[in-house]
């Protein structure tokens, strides 16, 4: 994995279980507290999204996740293990900052999926939810 030489490198990690969030901070004085439901969902694993294009799995029932552990991936990624057991997503720097920085979109996206899935408001993101049917992550079909 590549990373471009200007980007913005992490600082430090707290993981906060109770508010199930973490904190991020890059050496551009950015930082960003990222709740873990939202790091879960996007995983970059092929769990998540699938093995190409039109593959993705929506994540559903992961409101209220937690991380057991963060290890880092040598000087590029960490890995996070979520209660789930899920653990098989690496975080690259880069991905963390685009995580952190788009979060507002990012979850107004996965709330639409949610809804193109057939969940009213967020009820797909409680615990125990399940897809009745195979969803793809983008709904409407439309390449993003």
């Amino acid at each position: 994995m590549s990373l471009s030489k200007n980007s913005p490198q992490p600082t430090g990690f707290t993981v906060h279980s109770k508010s199930r969030l973490l904190d991020v901070s890059f050496d551009d004085g950015a930082s960003f507290a990222i709740p873990f439901e939202l790091l879960r969902v996007y995983s970059p694993s092929a769990e998540v999204r699938g093995h190409g294009q039109g593959q993705e799995v929506l994540q559903v029932g992961k409101r209220e996740v937690g991380i057991t552990a963060l290890d880092p991936v040598g000087n590029y990624a960490v890995q996070p293990t979520f209660s789930d057991g899920h653990n098989t997503g690496l975080f690259s720097w880069d991905y963390l900052y685009k995580l952190g920085s788009e979060q507002a979109q990012l979850w107004q996206d996965y709330l639409a999926r949610l809804h193109a899935s057939g969940f009213a408001g967020d009820s797909g993101r409680e615990p125990g939810t399940t897809l009745t049917a195979p969803a793809k992550a983008h709904g409407c079909g439309g390449k993003h």
